[in-house]
């Protein structure tokens, strides 16, 4: 109960147009700061995480209430950038959950006030467990500022509820903090969107950055013919494999592509003449073709402008290792 001469805080009325104006200046502040004053230590923290990944440690984020929720959400985006990392829920580690620290991790610790009990509390374990502790606070005279090897500056005006108390600008600031820091890490470290696509298998990411290889059919499912293989039988094998074409091979080497379009083209040209053509007579002898470790999106694309089905998957000797189609694709972005 508040005593009778305690200050109570003011509540202000709060539009959500100026509760948004309020996280935004407060990110535009944190900006100024990482150009600034806070440069030197951002460039500390990078080189924290990276002598970690180094040493084969692993990021472990830490954080109560609110700051435990952006605290999760920096792990996984620091996990999904190349950078392995895991979120310690600091009531549950004094109850046996810091053995999950090992020698070379690095702790990131989340506190807006800096003086969360909780944290305190593992201050000493993790100094001596850990080889490294990062702080976000908006208080750099805190004890875990102080604490703590590099401690960056997370500080806002006020939040921005009306009564200035609920965590919101500073949480946000918190968020865009670990986003600099996990992106900043990946781009020291070289990750690449085949590393991406590497990490994110399913969904429409997962879809987006794979490589031909992952979509395309191999083995049995790749429609193949002899240049000899008389039209009949190079009929049934494209109708049989269902792949819009089929591939003409000698010894494993691509000499050319039969689609359905170009049988399409030579009946309407012969008639029942050209069924007594061979495969080799009728191929298309310089079709296009596209390496396996290529993005499904550079297929999709080859596909569109082509206005074509399929592209016949080779190696840089011309073996052929597969056959990808329109339909494997369908999901994927043009990037």
């Amino acid at each position: 109960m508040n005593q009778p001469n305690q200050e109570k805080p003011e509540a202000r009325s709060v539009t959500p147009a100026a509760l948004v104006r309020t996280e935004a200046a407060a990110l535009e502040a944190l900006a100024a700061r990482l150009e600034g004053p806070m440069a030197a230590e951002f460039d500390r923290a990078v080189e924290l995480v990276l002598r970690c990944g180094e040493e084969r440690g692993r990021v472990v984020v830490t954080g109560m209430g609110k700051s435990g929720i952006i605290a999760q959400k920096i792990a996984a985006t620091l996990s999904s950038t190349g950078t392995p990392a895991l979120f310690l829920h600091p009531a549950e580690a004094v109850h046996g959950d810091l053995g999950v620290l090992m020698p070379g991790d690095v702790v990131v610790a989340l506190s807006a006030s800096g003086e969360t009990e909780e944290i305190l509390r593992l201050l000493a374990t993790l100094k001596r467990k850990g080889d490294g502790l990062l702080s976000f606070t908006c208080n750099q005279s805190s004890t875990l500022a102080q604490a703590s090897d590099v401690a960056l500056d997370c500080g806002v005006e006020r939040e921005a509820c009306g009564l200035n108390l609920a965590p919101t600008a500073s949480t946000t600031a918190m968020l865009a903090l670990g986003d600099a820091l996990a992106i900043a890490v990946s781009l020291r470290k070289g990750f690449k969107a085949e590393d991406f696509a590497e990490l994110h298998p399913g969904g429409k990411l997962g879809k987006q950055l794979a490589k031909v290889r992952d979509l395309m059919h191999t083995g049995d499912a790749v429609p193949v013919v002899a240049p000899e293989t008389p039209m009949t039988d190079v009929i049934y094998e494209m109708s049989s494999k269902k792949l819009g074409l089929t591939t003409v091979q000698e010894a494993g080497r691509l000499r050319g592509v039969i689609s359905d379009g170009d049988l399409r083209r030579l009946l309407e040209r012969e008639g029942g003449a050209a069924l007594s053509r061979s495969a080799g007579e009728a191929m298309n002898a310089h079709p296009r073709t596209i390496a396996a470790g290529e993005l499904a999106a550079t297929a999709l694309r080859i596909l569109e402008e082509r206005k074509i089905t399929s592209l016949v998957v080779v190696d840089a000797a011309g073996t052929v290792e597969g056959v990808v189609h329109l339909h494997d694709l369908w999901g994927v972005e043009l990037i």
